[in-house]
């Protein structure tokens, strides 16, 4: 078997098939019956969901209690972030030192390896789909804290000129208790002018509740939460981690660095369950039939077992067992598998580690 890397072949099928996950790549005789690939390393992918709220102080919160006794109004104009999960999980990038080429004996039936776009096994003499893990995060707003209409915009001729500011409250909240009124009395069909149907009364009563609310926020203050998300991609290597600080969160700037003290450390600690140990020394003669059998197979992970733990702020948020191929080892299937014209072998592996998932006979 020859090993080179397939750097220009994964841009090549990225290129030509960018909407699709898997290409089919056929051992023929143009190709020398041969098919590159590339074994992946695991990445631990670190999804971090938080919350912004935004408080910001009504223009006339000193007359909050006086004129509608709220005696808690919003006095100052903060942002606040809060962590709200951490989860991790792990996927798999193609390693540019594993890569390697399938050769089939030119008397198989139409061989043909399926790969991801980006040079990944996925399976040899079947389909499979591969669905990446999607690392971007898109914040999401909550709809029931979209920000109120400007105040300003439901004020009287009489309050806008009103010559002080206590002036102004005073009339703010007058306008505040007539709209109450006006609410009420459609409520209890009291009303001078009613809404002529369902649709009508549902609109008066919607834009009421909305012309109460701005103005209200006049005195409390308003308050917008929004939920937000991001992950971050750990590489490991073939040793273990240690409170490794992968980013910081801070209560009043959100996301940081993991060098930026303003935040408090998010660390991962992956520790390998199945350590191999020094490896045993080969016979000259071992030792070639050894490299021999990895030359000419076709040459698949087998990960090792870890144990993940993600900590923020004296909390461990994940604790769990992951499979990563950097803590494992490699093993072969010898080309003679794929002989039979009658009845042909398919391998199905799970691409995000190179490793064997079934096989078909």
């Amino acid at each position: 078997m020859k090993r080179y890397y397939i750097g220009l072949l994964s841009l090549l099928l990225a290129s030509a098939l960018p909407a699709q996950n898997t290409v089919k790549m056929s051992a023929v005789k143009s190709n020398d019956f041969g098919v590159a690939y590339s074994l992946p390393k695991t990445t631990i992918l670190i999804k971090a969901d938080a919350t912004k709220t935004v408080r910001k102080a009504g223009e006339f919160y000193e007359y909050a209690e006086r004129y509608l006794n709220i005696s808690n109004p919003i006095i100052q104009d903060e942002t606040i972030y809060t962590m709200t999960g951490l989860t991790a999980t792990t996927g798999g990038v193609p390693d540019k030192e594993k890569s390697y080429l399938v050769e089939f004996r030119s008397g198989t039936t139409a061989p043909f390896v399926t790969l991801t776009k980006d040079g990944l096994i996925c399976a040899i003499n079947a389909d499979a789909q591969f669905s990446p893990v999607d690392e971007t995060a898109n914040s999401a707003a909550d709809e029931s804290n979209k920000p109120l209409p400007n105040p300003n915009s439901f004020l009287s001729e009489e309050t806008l000129r009103a010559g002080s500011k206590a002036k102004q409250a005073e009339l703010i909240s007058k306008q505040i208790f007539l709209l109450r009124e006006t609410r009420n009395n459609i409520l209890t069909g009291e009303a001078d002018n009613m809404p002529p149907d369902g649709n009508a009364y549902k609109l008066v009563m919607e834009r009421l509740d909305l012309q109460e609310k701005a103005l209200t926020s006049m005195f409390t203050g308003s308050e917008t939460v929004e939920n937000i998300s991001k992950t971050f991609t750990v590489l490991p290597t073939t040793s273990d981690l240690n409170d490794q600080v992968v980013f910081r969160f801070s209560s009043k700037l959100g996301f940081v660095d993991s060098n930026n003290m303003a935040g408090a450390p998010v660390t991962l600690t992956l520790i390998n369950k199945e350590p191999a140990g020094e490896p045993a020394i080969l016979s000259p003669k071992d030792q070639k039939a050894w490299d021999e059998k990895f030359a000419k197979g076709i040459i698949y992970n087998i990960p090792a077992k870890a144990s993940l733990q993600i900590q923020f702020a004296n909390k461990t948020w994940v604790n769990k067992e992951v499979d990563v191929v950097q803590y494992g080892k490699q093993e072969v299937l010898i080309p003679k598998m794929f002989d039979n014209n009658k009845l042909p072998i398919k391998v199905i592996f799970f691409p995000e580690m190179g490793a064997i998932k079934q096989i078909i006979q």
